[in-house]
């Protein structure tokens, strides 16, 4: 599935040798020069024979917005896999895509946006509160379970060559998600435990273990601070306390937003200088214009201006821009591969999470003569896509794969239903105008295959989402009212019903699912996502995929959304009871975990070495999510809820038995004080195994209990 497009590890150039030659060029170029070279879109030196280069490039699930490339599910749906390895294969994918696109694009003498190996991708940010329009680029609501898919992310798009394959950029840093409305001028307040002990700790794993050479600041203030001129981000923590080593860029605009929104300068070249001596090196944007005036202002001196060239030349020669690099013979017809586009199929496949399911599924295609295929997202490629994406050169809907699966042995009828959230289709007509094509689909049909939810337009970032409003976020978590009204008009015809949901984000579908027989959560499945819904509903694979977000009964239960307080969010610090746990979805199979043992002696300085066996029990071969979770029994500063501390996909057939080791890493022991410090607080934890998370409405969905044992130091 990808695997042997890994390369093998090589020496790879050293930070310190490309930063030596990048001082030899940029000690080469005039003051003027080097401020040119700061600006994202920056502009050729012809006498150094240095070309010009656009940084901004995307590659959230796939190489976005230059034209074709494979399409991967959405973020959040390729962290519903649960898998570190296959996160790895689909980076290194869109990295080797990416290099031949750029090969044909230089030949071309084409140095367009969108067309560099400078990645602005993982999006790392905690998705704190399900109304976050921009949520879905995120891998959830776990700081673990980020971390460590940002990690293999960023190694697959960085390869293992002597030179960078691309260069990732981890964003948006830090305490970023929402709401979007008001980001340019919001000031978002953390305290210093939930800085170190929820926003924080993923940036952390992709700069010190992914070893990211890209970090992009945020628009919001944090604690005061606008993000791209944050000396306690970008100074205090980035580069003196993790010690990072490559170049931070600005989001879009983001300091324009210091005099013009944030206020807290009041001046382009004030701003510029604030952003520099900060320690942003690249503009997404126009405001490093002003750094020449700044310098005659004398906010700035040369060495700010140098120092930025330089760390920006450095990235570009271990991306072996200026030498003959291992990639610049990859070739063209990688892109869109057939063996790239299997790889999607299968991250799609395992991205699905099996929410309800009385029975119904799999189908039985002998039982069935016609299905009836309803709703807005049925037939729609934007259902596909999420946002950030590129252009695949087929798309299969959810519509088309359920027909090329049947073939012309099952009729299926189809009807749109209703708009996405408009009250008709055709604006000359009644309200509800599909209505009754609808029911009499259903009526129609054995069983109906209702596909509702949002799309980018719904749920996005600010500008591109459709909903001026919200500029992109959810205003709460239902479905728009008019899917909700055909939802419950079709269930009343009463039909054999499976409901999927293609939202990006946690919905309260509380109706559905005391109504619907099945519902499957398909997340935005990338373009051939039709396929793989088609094959799971007919049994041709068990779905597995584990819910990287919790799913709440109602925006009653969240805290207002500009409260960037943790309290009472996410799996970790709720106090209500949810819809759908982080970390539970359902396969066609059952399992039963037993004699979870600790195989070491554990110390304060030790790791937690674990086994557990896992049988598969029931009667298909399936995937499961072996999760590991923690409870620190004893410090007044430990987290309210056990936390995900590990976890392992593993493929079992029918009636096979496995024993699953696994390490949990020594710093899950620790707390974070109310001054944002680690420690040991503790002597004694309890580690709980299982299939979801160890609470009492995961234990009643799957029907089973965790596995759980004590340490005691």
């Amino acid at each position: 599935m990808g695997a042997e497009m890994m390369e093998g590890k090589v020496d790879r150039i050293t930070t310190q040798e490309a930063e030596k030659r990048a001082r030899e060029l940029v000690d080469q170029m005039t003051i003027e020069e080097r401020a040119s070279q700061l600006k994202y879109d920056a502009p050729p030196v012809e006498r150094l024979n240095i070309p010009a280069y656009n940084w901004w490039n995307e590659a959230l699930h796939g190489v976005a917005r230059g034209g074709t490339a494979t399409m991967f599910p959405q973020a959040i749906g390729m962290a519903a896999m649960f898998d570190e390895h296959l996160m790895e294969v689909i980076g290194n994918i869109i990295a080797t895509e990416g290099r031949a696109k750029y090969n044909e694009a230089v030949k071309h003498e084409d140095r367009d946006i969108y067309k560099g190996i400078t990645f602005w991708s993982p999006n790392v940010n905690i998705f704190r509160d399900p109304r976050w329009g921009r949520g879905h680029e995120t891998y959830g609501e776990d700081p673990c379970l980020t971390g460590r898919l940002g990690v293999a992310f960023i190694k697959g798009l960085q390869g293992h060559g002597r030179y960078l394959k691309s260069a990732a950029c981890v964003k948006h840093f830090a305490v970023h998600s929402g709401p979007e409305s008001i980001r340019h001028e919001f000031n978002a307040t953390a305290s210093k435990k939930d800085m170190w002990e929820t926003y924080l700790p993923a940036f952390e794993d992709c700069v010190l273990e992914g070893k990211v050479e890209g970090v992009m600041g945020a628009y919001n203030r944090t604690n005061g601070e606008p993000c791209c001129g944050s000396y306690t981000l970008l100074r205090d923590i980035l580069r003196g306390k993790w010690k990072f080593e490559g170049h931070v860029v600005s989001d879009c605009g983001a300091i324009a937003d210091f005099h013009t929104r944030h206020l807290i300068t009041s001046t382009a070249p004030e701003s510029a200088a604030l952003a520099i001596k900060a320690g942003c090196d690249l503009n997404c944007g126009n405001t490093y214009l002003h750094l020449l005036q700044a310098l005659k202002d004398k906010l700035i001196t040369e060495e700010d201006i140098t120092r930025a060239a330089v760390r920006v030349f450095t990235t570009r020669i271990k991306l072996g821009m200026f030498d003959e690099c291992e990639y610049d013979s990859i070739p063209y017809s990688v892109v869109d591969s057939g063996e790239h586009n299997e790889v999607a199929l299968e991250a799609a496949r395992k991205s699905m999470v099996l929410l309800k399911n009385d029975g119904i599924l799999p189908l039985d295609r002998g039982r069935i003569k016609t299905i009836g295929v309803i709703g807005p997202n049925a037939n729609s490629r934007l259902a596909l896509k999420g946002n950030y994406y590129g252009t695949p050169s087929r798309y299969i809907t959810l519509l088309e794969g359920i027909q090329d699966y049947v073939g012309d042995g099952i009729r299926v009828y189809y009807s749109e239903g209703c708009h996405l959230y408009k009250d008709r289709m055709e604006n000359l007509g009644l309200k509800n105008d599909r209505t009754a094509e609808a029911l009499t689909v259903a009526e129609h049909s054995d069983v109906v295959v209702l596909c509702l939810g949002l799309d980018e337009t719904l749920e996005g970032e600010q500008g591109d989402a459709g909903n001026a409003s919200a500029s992109g976020d959810k205003e709460d978590l239902n479905l728009p009212k008019v899917q909700e009204d055909l939802l419950e008009k079709i269930v009343a015809v009463g039909k054999p019903t499976i409901l999927l949901l293609s939202t990006g984000s946690a919905v309260s579908i509380n109706f559905a699912d005391e109504k619907c027989d099945a519902i499957l959560q398909t997340w935005y499945p990338g373009a051939r996502g039709g396929q793989a819904v088609a094959e799971c509903l007919f049994g041709d694979f068990s779905p597995s995929g584990k819910l990287p977000v919790t799913f709440y009964k109602s925006v009653e239960d969240l805290p207002a959304f500009t409260d960037y307080s943790m309290k009472g969010r996410t799996y970790r610090y709720m106090e209500t009871e949810p819809l759908y746990p982080f970390g539970f979805g359902l396969t066609y199979s059952r399992v039963e975990l037993r004699n979870l043992r600790i195989r070491n002696k554990v110390t304060k300085d030790s790791d937690i070495q674990l086994t557990v066996e896992i049988k598969n029990t029931g009667n298909y071969d399936t995937d499961e999510v072996v999760q590991f979770y923690i409870k620190d029994k004893y410090s007044k500063y430990a987290v309210s809820n056990p936390c995900l501390c590990g976890f392992q996909r593993i493929h079992l057939n029918k009636g096979e038995n496995r024993v699953v080791e696994a390490t949990i890493p020594n710093k899950a022991m620790n707390i974070v004080d109310g001054e944002g410090n680690r420690y040991l607080d503790s002597k004694h934890f309890t580690v709980f195994a299982g299939i979801s998370q160890p609470d009492k409405r995961s234990a009643a969905l799957t029907g089973m209990q965790p596995l759980s044992v004590d340490i005691n130091l």
